[in-house]
C-alpha cells in the first residue's frame, strides 16, 4: 500500500509540472535571403585623378670643384652640410698669391714681345721702302736681283706677332686662373654635403662637396600603362614648356600632419622601367622650401598652416595628378568591385552582375564605366558570392 500511495503521488506531481509548464515563445521563421551592405553609385564629372607615389630628388645637382689647385684661405659660412647658398655666391676661395705671380709674369711677355712686334713692323717699313727704290732703278735700265720675303723683313713679322699672340694667351689662361681661385654657387641651392675647412689642400677636380638646386625638385611617378593613358597629352609634353603643363599635387606627412605642395607634370621617361615595366612620369614642384599646406586641422580645430615643413629631397610622397575628363563615368566605393571587373547591383530585392571597365582605382573609390546608373545601389558587403537574379536583403530596403 505505500508503494502504491507513493506512486500515486509520483503520478499527480508529474501531471501537475506538465500541465504548469511554460508556453514557448512562438516566432516566424525568417526567410532564407542573404543581407548585403550598399553604396550608391555617384555619377562622375570632372577629371579623374591619377594616383601615384615616388621619392623627391633634386631639378638638378652638381659636385662642387676646384678648377685649379691650392690651399684653401677662405670657406662661406653658408657652405655646409643643410646651408643655403645664392646663385653667384662666392663658396670658398683659394690662395692666389702664385697666380698671380704667373699673371705679371705673362704681363711682363706680352709688354716685351709688343715692343719686339714694334721694331719688327719699322725694320719692315724701311725694308719695303729700299725695296720700292730699287724697284724704281730697275725700271730704269738698273739690274737689280729679285727681292726675296726675307728682305722685306715679312717673315720676321710674322713670327713676332705669331709670339704675341702666344704670350697674350698665356696672359688670358694665366689670368683665366687666377679668376678660379674664387668658386662661385652655379646656381641657388642647398648644400646637400661639404668636406671642405681653411687650410686644406684640394686639387684641380676633387670634389669637396655636393649643391642640389632649390628653385624646384621632381618626383619620378611609376605608372602602369592604364594609369598613364590617363593623363591627357603625355606624350605631347615638352619640359620646361609652361604652356603644356598638366597639374598635379605632391602630398607628403610631417608628424601627424599632411601637406601638399601644388606641381605640374614636365615629362615622360622614353622607355620603359625593365624591371617593374611600368612608365616613369616626371612630376615637378616648384619652390619647395615654401610651406606646404595643411590637409586637415590641428585637434583644437585650428589649421596648422604657417608651420608646414619645406618638401625635402628623399622623402616619399604621394602624387594626385590631373587626368582625363570623360563624359560619363561612375565613382562607386572600393569595396563595390568585385574580381573579373564586375559590380553587383541590388535593384527591388534582387542582384544583377554589372560588367564594368575600370578607368582608375584610389583607396577609397573606384573610377569605372558600364551600365551603370547614377543612385543606383550597389553591394559593399555582407555576400561572399552570387548570382544573377538571386534574391538579397539590403540596408536600403528588404526583399519581399
Amino acid at each position: 500500500m505505500l508503494a502504491g500511495v507513493i506512486l500515486i503521488g509520483c503520478v499527480a506531481v508529474a501531471y501537475i509540472l506538465v500541465a504548469r509548464r511554460p508556453v514557448p515563445e512562438q516566432h516566424p521563421v525568417p526567410p532564407r535571403v542573404p543581407f548585403a551592405s550598399t553604396a550608391p553609385v555617384v555619377a562622375g564629372s570632372g577629371s579623374i585623378p591619377v594616383y601615384g607615389a615616388g621619392t623627391v630628388r633634386p631639378r638638378a645637382a652638381v659636385d662642387v670643384a676646384a678648377e685649379i689647385s691650392g690651399r684653401v684661405v677662405w670657406v662661406a659660412p653658408a657652405f655646409q652640410s643643410g646651408g643655403r647658398v645664392r646663385r653667384g655666391q662666392l663658396i670658398f676661395r683659394i690662395d692666389d698669391a702664385d697666380y698671380r705671380g704667373r699673371v705679371e709674369q705673362a704681363r711682363a711677355s706680352v709688354a716685351v714681345q709688343e715692343v719686339e712686334l714694334l721694331r719688327v713692323t719699322e725694320e719692315a717699313r724701311i725694308a719695303r721702302s729700299q725695296y720700292e727704290r730699287f724697284r724704281r732703278l730697275r725700271e730704269s735700265g738698273e739690274s737689280v736681283a729679285d727681292t726675296s720675303p726675307l728682305a722685306l723683313w715679312q717673315p720676321q713679322m710674322e713670327a713676332a706677332e705669331a709670339v704675341l699672340a702666344r704670350d697674350r694667351a698665356a696672359l688670358t689662361e694665366a689670368e683665366a686662373a687666377l679668376s678660379r681661385t674664387s668658386i662661385h654657387a652655379p646656381f641657388g641651392g642647398v648644400v646637400l654635403e661639404e668636406s671642405l675647412d681653411v687650410g686644406q689642400f684640394v686639387g684641380a677636380g676633387q670634389s669637396v662637396g655636393r649643391l642640389y638646386a632649390a628653385d624646384a625638385v621632381e618626383v619620378v611617378v611609376p605608372l602602369s600603362d592604364a594609369g598613364a593613358a590617363l593623363i591627357p597629352g603625355l606624350w605631347q609634353l615638352e619640359a620646361g614648356n609652361a604652356d603644356t603643363r598638366v597639374r598635379a599635387r605632391v602630398i607628403a606627412e610631417y608628424g601627424d600632419e599632411r601637406y601638399a605642395w601644388t606641381g605640374y607634370v614636365d615629362r615622360a621617361e622614353a622607355a620603359l622601367d625593365e624591371q617593374t615595366r611600368t612608365i616613369d612620369v616626371i612630376v615637378r614642384v616648384p619652390d619647395p622650401f615654401a610651406a606646404g599646406s595643411p590637409l586637415s586641422t590641428g585637434s583644437d580645430g585650428a589649421s596648422a598652416g604657417g608651420n608646414g615643413p619645406p618638401l625635402l629631397v628623399g622623402k616619399f610622397v604621394e602624387v594626385e595628378i590631373e587626368g582625363i575628363a570623360p563624359a560619363d563615368y561612375f565613382r562607386v566605393r572600393r569595396p563595390a568591385l568585385r574580381p573579373g571587373d564586375e559590380v553587383w547591383v541590388a535593384d527591388n530585392g534582387t542582384l544583377h552582375i554589372v560588367p564594368v571597365n575600370v578607368l582608375q582605382r584610389s583607396n577609397d573609390e573606384v573610377f569605372l564605366t558600364g551600365a551603370l546608373e547614377a543612385d543606383q545601389t550597389v553591394i559593399i558587403g555582407g555576400i561572399q558570392l552570387a548570382t544573377e537574379g538571386m534574391r538579397v536583403q539590403t540596408d536600403a530596403g528588404s526583399a519581399p
